[in-house]
Protein backbone atom coordinates (compact mmCIF):
# COMPACT_ATOMS: atom_id res chain seq x y z
CA UNK A 1 0.00 0.00 0.00
CA UNK A 2 1.22 3.52 -0.80
CA UNK A 3 2.16 5.96 1.93
CA UNK A 4 -0.24 8.84 2.39
CA UNK A 5 1.24 12.29 1.77
CA UNK A 6 0.01 15.81 2.28
CA UNK A 7 -1.13 17.06 -1.16
CA UNK A 8 -1.79 20.71 -1.97
CA UNK A 9 -2.98 22.49 -5.13
CA UNK A 10 -3.13 26.17 -6.09
CA UNK A 11 -5.61 28.30 -8.11
CA UNK A 12 -5.28 32.11 -8.44
CA UNK A 13 -7.95 34.51 -7.15
CA UNK A 14 -8.14 37.95 -8.72
CA UNK A 15 -10.48 40.70 -7.57
CA UNK A 16 -10.66 44.38 -8.34
CA UNK A 17 -11.80 47.03 -5.85
CA UNK A 18 -15.21 47.26 -7.50
CA UNK A 19 -15.79 43.50 -7.04
CA UNK A 20 -14.70 43.73 -3.39
CA UNK A 21 -17.07 46.64 -2.70
CA UNK A 22 -19.93 44.87 -4.50
CA UNK A 23 -19.34 41.71 -2.45
CA UNK A 24 -19.48 43.71 0.78
CA UNK A 25 -22.70 45.48 -0.32
CA UNK A 26 -24.41 42.22 -1.25
CA UNK A 27 -23.36 40.35 1.90
CA UNK A 28 -23.84 42.83 4.73
CA UNK A 29 -20.21 43.93 4.88
CA UNK A 30 -18.76 40.44 4.54
CA UNK A 31 -16.12 39.73 1.91
CA UNK A 32 -17.23 36.70 -0.11
CA UNK A 33 -14.98 35.30 -2.85
CA UNK A 34 -16.36 33.09 -5.60
CA UNK A 35 -14.63 31.15 -8.32
CA UNK A 36 -12.79 27.98 -9.30
CA UNK A 37 -11.07 26.39 -6.32
CA UNK A 38 -9.84 23.12 -7.88
CA UNK A 39 -9.75 21.35 -11.27
CA UNK A 40 -10.05 17.69 -12.24
CA UNK A 41 -8.38 15.93 -15.16
CA UNK A 42 -5.92 18.81 -15.56
CA UNK A 43 -2.15 18.64 -15.19
CA UNK A 44 -1.35 21.16 -12.47
CA UNK A 45 1.84 23.06 -11.59
CA UNK A 46 2.86 20.25 -9.26
CA UNK A 47 2.76 17.65 -12.03
CA UNK A 48 -0.37 16.00 -10.64
CA UNK A 49 -3.76 15.12 -12.06
CA UNK A 50 -6.84 14.65 -9.89
CA UNK A 51 -9.30 12.23 -11.51
CA UNK A 52 -12.79 13.66 -11.76
CA UNK A 53 -14.37 10.75 -9.87
CA UNK A 54 -12.11 11.39 -6.88
CA UNK A 55 -12.79 15.13 -6.77
CA UNK A 56 -16.54 14.53 -7.19
CA UNK A 57 -16.51 12.12 -4.25
CA UNK A 58 -14.52 14.53 -2.08
CA UNK A 59 -16.74 17.50 -2.91
CA UNK A 60 -19.75 15.39 -1.85
CA UNK A 61 -17.98 14.43 1.39
CA UNK A 62 -16.99 18.08 2.00
CA UNK A 63 -20.67 19.11 2.06
CA UNK A 64 -20.94 17.77 5.61
CA UNK A 65 -18.24 20.19 6.80
CA UNK A 66 -19.94 23.06 4.94
CA UNK A 67 -23.34 22.28 6.49
CA UNK A 68 -21.81 22.04 9.98
CA UNK A 69 -19.90 25.34 9.54
CA UNK A 70 -16.60 23.44 9.89
CA UNK A 71 -15.21 24.00 6.37
CA UNK A 72 -12.45 26.24 7.68
CA UNK A 73 -9.23 27.14 5.87
CA UNK A 74 -5.97 28.74 6.86
CA UNK A 75 -3.81 31.62 5.76
CA UNK A 76 -0.97 29.63 4.08
CA UNK A 77 -0.41 25.88 4.01
CA UNK A 78 0.94 24.31 7.18
CA UNK A 79 2.99 21.11 7.23
CA UNK A 80 0.08 19.38 8.94
CA UNK A 81 -3.20 17.77 8.04
CA UNK A 82 -4.87 19.51 11.01
CA UNK A 83 -6.60 22.88 10.58
CA UNK A 84 -5.24 25.11 13.36
CA UNK A 85 -7.89 27.52 14.68
CA UNK A 86 -5.27 30.20 15.40
CA UNK A 87 -4.49 30.33 11.63
CA UNK A 88 -8.05 30.23 10.27
CA UNK A 89 -8.78 33.02 7.80
CA UNK A 90 -11.95 31.90 6.02
CA UNK A 91 -14.80 29.45 5.77
CA UNK A 92 -16.06 27.71 2.65
CA UNK A 93 -19.80 28.36 2.28
CA UNK A 94 -20.35 26.46 -0.97
CA UNK A 95 -18.47 23.94 -3.13
CA UNK A 96 -19.76 22.15 -6.21
CA UNK A 97 -18.56 20.50 -9.42
CA UNK A 98 -19.35 21.94 -12.84
CA UNK A 99 -17.65 19.96 -15.57
CA UNK A 100 -14.06 19.40 -14.49
CA UNK A 101 -13.99 22.45 -12.22
CA UNK A 102 -14.78 22.75 -8.53
CA UNK A 103 -16.39 26.11 -7.83
CA UNK A 104 -16.63 27.61 -4.40
CA UNK A 105 -17.88 30.50 -2.32
CA UNK A 106 -15.55 31.54 0.49
CA UNK A 107 -16.24 34.01 3.30
CA UNK A 108 -13.19 35.82 4.66
CA UNK A 109 -13.58 35.84 8.45
CA UNK A 110 -12.92 38.63 10.93
CA UNK A 111 -10.06 36.71 12.57
CA UNK A 112 -6.44 37.94 12.84
CA UNK A 113 -5.45 35.85 9.79
CA UNK A 114 -8.68 36.77 8.00
CA UNK A 115 -7.84 40.45 8.47
CA UNK A 116 -4.45 39.82 6.83
CA UNK A 117 -6.19 38.18 3.85
CA UNK A 118 -8.71 41.05 3.62
CA UNK A 119 -5.93 43.64 3.72
CA UNK A 120 -3.94 41.84 1.01
CA UNK A 121 -6.98 41.51 -1.25
CA UNK A 122 -7.97 45.15 -0.74
CA UNK A 123 -4.38 46.15 -1.62
CA UNK A 124 -4.68 44.33 -4.93
CA UNK A 125 -2.46 41.36 -4.07
CA UNK A 126 -3.21 38.27 -6.15
CA UNK A 127 -3.84 35.37 -3.82
CA UNK A 128 -4.54 31.76 -4.55
CA UNK A 129 -6.86 29.18 -3.13
CA UNK A 130 -5.26 25.82 -2.58
CA UNK A 131 -6.69 22.47 -1.61
CA UNK A 132 -5.09 20.46 1.18
CA UNK A 133 -5.66 16.75 1.56
CA UNK A 134 -3.96 13.46 2.22
CA UNK A 135 -3.47 10.61 -0.16
CA UNK A 136 -1.06 8.89 -2.47
CA UNK A 137 -0.08 9.31 -6.10
CA UNK A 138 0.99 6.91 -8.83
CA UNK A 139 3.39 7.77 -11.65
CA UNK A 140 2.11 7.70 -15.21
CA UNK A 141 5.03 8.91 -17.26
CA UNK A 142 5.87 12.45 -16.10
CA UNK A 143 2.51 12.79 -14.35
CA UNK A 144 1.52 11.88 -10.79
CA UNK A 145 -2.09 10.67 -10.67
CA UNK A 146 -3.88 11.12 -7.35
CA UNK A 147 -5.19 7.78 -6.08
CA UNK A 148 -8.50 6.67 -4.59
CA UNK A 149 -7.23 7.01 -1.00
CA UNK A 150 -7.21 10.84 -1.33
CA UNK A 151 -9.19 12.69 1.35
CA UNK A 152 -9.84 16.44 1.07
CA UNK A 153 -9.18 18.31 4.30
CA UNK A 154 -9.68 21.98 3.41
CA UNK A 155 -8.95 24.89 1.09
CA UNK A 156 -6.25 27.36 2.20
CA UNK A 157 -5.45 30.90 1.05
CA UNK A 158 -1.90 31.10 -0.32
CA UNK A 159 0.41 33.44 -2.23
CA UNK A 160 1.45 32.52 -5.74
CA UNK A 161 4.76 30.68 -5.63
CA UNK A 162 7.58 32.48 -7.42
CA UNK A 163 9.02 29.14 -8.54
CA UNK A 164 6.76 26.59 -10.25
CA UNK A 165 6.19 23.69 -7.88
CA UNK A 166 7.38 25.65 -4.83
CA UNK A 167 4.60 24.10 -2.73
CA UNK A 168 6.09 20.66 -3.28
CA UNK A 169 8.49 21.25 -0.40
CA UNK A 170 5.56 21.18 1.98
CA UNK A 171 3.71 18.35 0.30
CA UNK A 172 6.23 15.61 0.81
CA UNK A 173 5.48 15.11 4.49
CA UNK A 174 4.15 11.63 5.13
CA UNK A 175 0.98 11.46 7.19
CA UNK A 176 0.40 8.75 9.74
CA UNK A 177 -3.14 7.37 9.47
CA UNK A 178 -3.51 8.01 13.21
CA UNK A 179 -3.07 11.73 12.50
CA UNK A 180 -6.23 11.57 10.39
CA UNK A 181 -8.18 10.70 13.54
CA UNK A 182 -7.54 14.31 14.61
CA UNK A 183 -8.98 15.59 11.33
CA UNK A 184 -12.00 13.40 10.66
CA UNK A 185 -14.49 12.56 13.44
CA UNK A 186 -16.29 9.23 13.65
CA UNK A 187 -19.33 10.99 12.23
CA UNK A 188 -17.24 12.20 9.26
CA UNK A 189 -15.99 8.67 8.64
CA UNK A 190 -19.50 7.21 8.81
CA UNK A 191 -20.70 9.90 6.40
CA UNK A 192 -17.89 9.00 3.96
CA UNK A 193 -18.87 5.33 4.10
CA UNK A 194 -22.56 6.17 3.52
CA UNK A 195 -21.63 8.37 0.55
CA UNK A 196 -19.58 5.51 -0.91
CA UNK A 197 -22.49 3.10 -0.51
CA UNK A 198 -24.87 5.59 -2.16
CA UNK A 199 -22.48 5.95 -5.13
CA UNK A 200 -22.80 2.21 -5.88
Amino acid sequence: MSNLKLLTEWCPLTLDKEAINESRRQHGGKLILKGIIQRAETLNQNGRVYPRSILEREVVNYQKLIKENRALGECDHPDSSVVELKNVSHIVREAYMDGDSVFGSIEILDTPKGKIIQSLIESGVTLGISSRGVGSTRSQGETQVVQDDFQLICFDMVSEPSTPGAFMLREGKEIDKRELDNVFTKSDKIDRICNEILRW
